[in-house]
């Protein structure tokens, strides 16, 4: 009764916290931990402060490609690609968008894409639903394959907490094809979906109108013709430079530093989480220095600040995860573990909805992970549904989401009658369960 009361406390603090956004949902974490301390009597749990330091440096890392300019000349190339080929956009517009959150770190580089998206579809005739819905979808599923995303650096560091030294780049070179053949295989589904704007009653009667019509079909603004500076480019480089650096320490890791833990044993080689501190907190340096950057102004950019929330709600939702979790280990144990080891898939569920509960993919790694690994789960598992921790398009309320829907003149992209019918559910649901099928194999063939 009482692990049933706990959890109960536990996922009203979710469901509470989640209204309020990142930020309250560790607000209200807090009140958990008072509620397990004082009246359930729990010893409280540690904050994951590895994992908390390691999203600080990334983050800091992010900010400062941002306000540097690199991540601008990262969304001209993008457009030029999409514009060069604009009868395939419904193809390359979701694999541009994963390309873009793998190598920035962050989903909210699909912002600037939407209404570039939508120019390219609507002036090609293309129903703009076809690319957009599955570009944002593909934004999502480019969290879990990005060194420099929140989510990854959280897996790796839960990983060597409890043990399993897996470098970074064995975690990436599963994750990557996963989540790249769900974006693959969603967008495939979408080349035929809905009808065709010609034969699109609901269409054709807006753009009936003049005035609709000269806004459905009106010019967007365009980064290619625009001469950027050459400080921007220089940050650009620098970025992805440091993300080649961590790969390769992830790699080969007799490059590490090591040092002698005590009198007698042989020197360990410094922890990857670590490395991952020092070397993008030496990118942020390196862009500050040379590519003319404030660094009063790092603070006041969405990827910092996004960044920088997704950090707080991780400190409050681990810490009340793992003070409820540890005080009932045993019988969690003995019942999940042996579930997980009997139905693998399991855990891509408890994956999947607590993603949606938190709208989050790194605060339902800082749940779940910590959770599986202390009862035993296989780290083989783990990393096989990591494309199941992308559960938030099931209802569309996450912000890309509803951006993409407003960027969509057209009308085409949408939520439906019943909520749930709409214009993400089926590429989102297409998008992870491939990329769990092919995570599996993966997973079981390389480590």
């Amino acid at each position: 009764m009482e692990l049933i009361l706990g959890f109960l406390v536990l996922l009203s603090c979710l469901i509470i916290g989640v209204r309020h956004g990142g930020i309250g949902l560790a607000a209200i974490s807090g009140v958990g931990l008072l509620i397990f301390t004082f009246v359930f009597g729990y010893k409280p749990g540690n904050p994951p402060i590895d994992v908390m330091l390691t999203i600080m440096a990334v983050v800091t890392c992010a900010g400062f490609l941002q306000t540097s300019g690199g991540l601008t000349v990262m969304l001209k190339y993008a457009e030029k690609l999409l514009r060069s080929n604009p009868k395939y956009v419904t193809i390359l517009a979701p694999i541009t968008t994963w390309f873009l959150t793998v190598l920035c770190g962050t989903g909210h580089v699909v912002y600037t894409m939407f209404p570039i998206i939508y120019d390219i579809a609507i002036k090609q005739n293309i129903r703009p639903e076809r690319p957009m819905a599955v570009a944002s979808i593909a934004s999502q599923m480019g969290i879990c394959a990005s060194p420099a995303s929140v989510a990854i650096v959280s897996i790796v560091a839960f990983m060597a907490m409890h043990g399993h030294n897996y470098s970074i780049v064995q975690i990436l070179s599963i994750a990557i094809p996963a989540t790249f053949s769900g974006v693959v295989f969603a967008a495939l589904w979408s080349l035929r979906r809905g009808k065709d704007l010609d034969k699109d009653e609901d269409f054709q009667k807006l753009i009936s109108d003049p005035k609709q019509k000269e806004y459905v079909y009106g010019d967007t603004e365009s980064l290619i013709d625009k001469e950027l500076p050459t400080t921007y480019y220089r940050a650009m480089f620098i970025f992805l430079a440091g993300i080649v650096v961590i790969a390769i320490f992830g790699s080969f890791p007799d490059l590490v530093p090591h040092f002698s833990a005590a009198a007698g044993k042989p020197p360990k080689a410094l922890s990857m989480t670590v490395m991952i501190q020092m070397l993008m907190l030496t990118v942020a340096a390196l862009i500050l220095l040379t590519c003319d950057v404030k660094a009063k102004d790092v603070g006041n950019g969405s990827v910092f600040r996004a960044g920088m929330v997704a950090l707080i709600s991780v400190y409050g939702v681990a810490w009340m995860a793992d003070t409820f979790f540890d005080n009932h280990i045993t019988l969690l144990k003995e019942f999940l573990g042996q579930t997980v080891t009997a139905y693998p898939w399991a855990y891509a569920l408890v994956a999947f909805f607590t993603s949606k509960l938190v709208n989050s993919q790194a605060a339902a790694i800082a749940i779940v992970v910590p959770m599986a690994l202390n009862v035993g789960v296989d780290p083989v598992i783990i990393l096989s549904f990591i494309s199941a921790c992308y559960g938030y398009f099931f209802l569309p309320t996450y912000p890309s989401d509803l951006a993409c829907i407003g960027f969509d003149r057209s009308g085409t992209t949408k939520i439906g009658k019943y909520v749930i019918n709409h214009s993400f559910i089926i590429p989102g649901f297409i998008g992870v369960i491939s990329g769990c099928c092919v995570g599996y194999v993966l997973a079981h063939t390389i480590l």
